[in-house]
């Protein structure tokens, strides 16, 4: 089977319930901990293009590091989303689950099935 990668926050439960789900069919994934190792620019943007989604869809408007990067004001671009999500991982949407070509966000958790 082609490598299975969960960029993974070990204190999200969707996060643990995805990470869950695939041991459960028997995927070990090369886990991530993307707070500890956020990925780059264009690690991002080659998820976002993986994902099928804009950059501004993967952001987590909830947390106090998007108001901080000044994201609440006027509409940023692709590029300063990233650049913002690289600086600060906590804004992004989690769990990603990437099979080959393909990603999945893991909200909710079964999402991930559609790509194994």
């Amino acid at each position: 089977m082609t490598e299975v990668t969960i960029l993974h926050n070990p204190r999200c439960s969707k996060s643990r319930q995805t990470l869950q789900l695939l041991r459960d069919r028997g995927i070990e994934p090369v886990v991530v901990d993307y707070l500890k190792t956020p990925p780059d620019v264009a690690r991002l943007a080659d998820l976002v293009r993986r994902l099928g989604i804009s950059p501004h869809a993967l952001l987590r408007r909830g947390e106090a590091a998007y108001r901080e990067a000044g994201l609440d004001r006027g509409t940023p671009s692709d590029e300063q989303v990233l650049q913002a999500i690289h600086e600060h991982p906590i804004l992004m949407q989690r769990p990603i689950v990437v099979v080959g070509e393909r990603a999945a966000l893991g909200r909710p958790p079964e999402n991930v099935l559609q790509i194994l």
